[in-house]
């Protein structure tokens, strides 16, 4: 077959006119060297802070230290499946999180993805939050007007929490820091009905940091178990795995609820425990070669805390009126709230609440110490009459701790300081509460009052739990006005006071202890 130039040249021409190249430009980098949860890369240029690596095997990492001639990344998996020379692609997107309805009733991990053996989570990119965000301005926040219920009666009545607070939970190890919680997080189911539509009802997400997997794991079936796990959000970054998720998950719990308090609904959110992210954020800074300062903490370990709990905000009516509490958790050790982690927190906190290792193992449950908590803006959040019952307890009680210290060294005692230690006595005992169960704040207001004008002074201290629980029994079936009266923001007013007083008097007419 005979070719003539012509030919060839105008298909050569029709092929380079019809030619459509695309250009595919990919941002890379090679590893230069790997270990201990950390690599350090060579070659992308225009990385940007905390921004997403693709390493190979499908490990991801996110660059922290952006240096002249390297990029060093923290590994999110397993660092032995990366090796050196290994390629590394830029994503060109800052670490995110899934948010939004779809993850409630769902265990995830730091990253936000499901840990719970159920169905994958789909995630929208409309979906996706960076983990770090712009904590609210003062022009975009409002004060703390409305309460926050815990359902813990020494809490609510003495230490009290509002919307949009962030309170710290400090105590030493197995002082019923995590129980607290978890009554908080059952007693959510009143905002509600438990129905995460509703938009009244308080969202929950507990971020486990550094915890055994089996408390994670015991701490789930409780929740499932009340039926409350349904507004609820579970962020497991157990002791198991990397430092690097450990330090994260916070931030990434940080922003699931953001996006409901975004939303104009309400969040509150519980970090347990910000001492063991902080020791997973040392880890990581360390390996990084970044300098270490106190205890060997890296210099910025203050602001790792306060740019977290600042987020927590009751926003503006123009943004929304949404709220985020912050109920995060410190533990110390032996007692030492004058550590250097404890203290930074307390000061970015609006109050603490101190569980103390003798009040407990003593049957004091929860072993809260009325003299050392405090709640710096809840008072303004408080409904009337619980405010005005809880200010005649806690004076009563530190009347109480006093004297009771003296007492035990004579016992000649006036009648005005044995009428202080009965009512005292009795006043601890009410304060006792079991565990999962949480009390409306109405039932709160009835009992506390009783306690504090001296009508449970004659019953028995062994026999005041059976009191007052005799005594809410009563007041459903034969007083459910007043009951009704004090659930809403309603004032304390003399007719009310009386109709209760009325109530207790007729209620220990029939009272027998057993």
């Amino acid at each position: 077959m005979e070719l003539r130039p012509s030919e060839v040249t105008s298909v050569l021409k029709r092929e380079i006119e019809g030619f459509a190249g695309k250009l595919d430009q990919q941002k890379v980098g090679t590893v230069l060297s790997v270990g201990d949860g950390v690599a350090r890369v060579f070659g992308l240029e225009g990385c940007m802070m905390s921004e997403l690596l693709e390493f190979p095997n499908g490990v991801m990492g996110v660059a922290l230290n952006l240096e002249e001639d390297n990029v060093g990344a923290v590994l999110l998996g397993d660092d032995t499946k990366v090796k050196e020379g290994d390629v590394v692609k830029s994503t060109g997107r800052i670490i995110s999180v899934p948010t939004g309805d779809k993850l409630l009733g769902r265990v995830v991990n730091a990253l936000g993805v499901a840990v719970d053996g159920k169905a994958p989570i789909e995630v929208n990119d409309a979906d996706l939050r960076p983990i770090e965000g712009v904590a609210p301005s003062v022009t975009e926040r409002q004060p703390v007007t409305e309460p926050m219920q815990t359902g813990i009666v020494a809490v609510d009545s003495m230490i009290p929490i509002g919307r949009g607070q962030r309170e710290l939970i400090i105590g030493d190890r197995q002082t019923g820091k995590t129980a607290l919680i978890i009554d908080t997080i059952l007693n959510q189911v009143r905002t509600g009905g438990g129905d995460p539509s509703n938009k009244e009802q308080v969202i929950c997400i507990y971020v486990a940091v550094g915890q055994k997997q089996s408390t994670i794991k015991s701490v789930v079936e409780i929740l499932e178990k009340h039926d409350a796990m349904k507004y609820s959000i579970v962020v497991s970054a157990p002791a198991s795995d990397p430092a690097s998720m450990q330090y994260l998950s916070c931030y990434g719990g940080a922003a699931m609820g953001e996006r409901f308090r975004d939303e104009g609904r309400h969040v509150v959110i519980f970090y347990d425990d910000l001492y063991k992210q902080a020791l997973a954020y040392r880890q990581v800074m360390l390996l990084m070669r970044r300098p270490p300062g106190r205890e060997a903490f890296p210099g910025d370990v203050f602001n790792l805390h306060s740019r977290l709990l600042e987020r927590a905000a009751k926003l503006s009516d123009a943004k929304g009126g949404g709220s985020m509490t912050a109920l995060p958790v410190v533990e110390t050790q032996e007692g030492d709230v004058a550590a250097y982690i404890p203290t930074n927190v307390i000061s970015i906190t609006d109050g603490q609440i101190y569980l103390e290792a003798s009040l407990f193992n003593a049957g004091v449950r929860p072993g809260v110490n009325v003299g050392i908590s405090v709640s710096r803006v809840g008072g303004a959040a408080q409904v009337p009459a619980m405010k005005k019952v809880g200010g005649g307890l806690r004076i009563n009680l530190a009347q109480y701790r006093e004297l009771a210290a003296f007492a035990q060294f004579g016992s000649d005692l006036d009648k005005a300081t044995q009428q202080q230690l009965t009512r005292g006595e009795r006043l601890v005992e009410l304060l006792k509460q079991g565990q999962y169960a949480p009390f409306p704040v109405e039932e709160q207001i009835m009992f506390m009052h009783a306690g504090t004008s001296g009508a449970v002074d004659k019953i028995p201290t062994r026999a005041v739990g059976q009191w007052r629980s005799e005594f809410l029994a009563f007041m459903k079936t034969k007083h459910p006005d007043i009951g009704k009266e004090l659930s809403g923001r309603a004032k304390w007013t003399d007719e009310i006071k009386a109709k209760l007083d009325a109530a207790i008097a007729d209620f220990n007419k029939s009272f027998s202890a057993l």
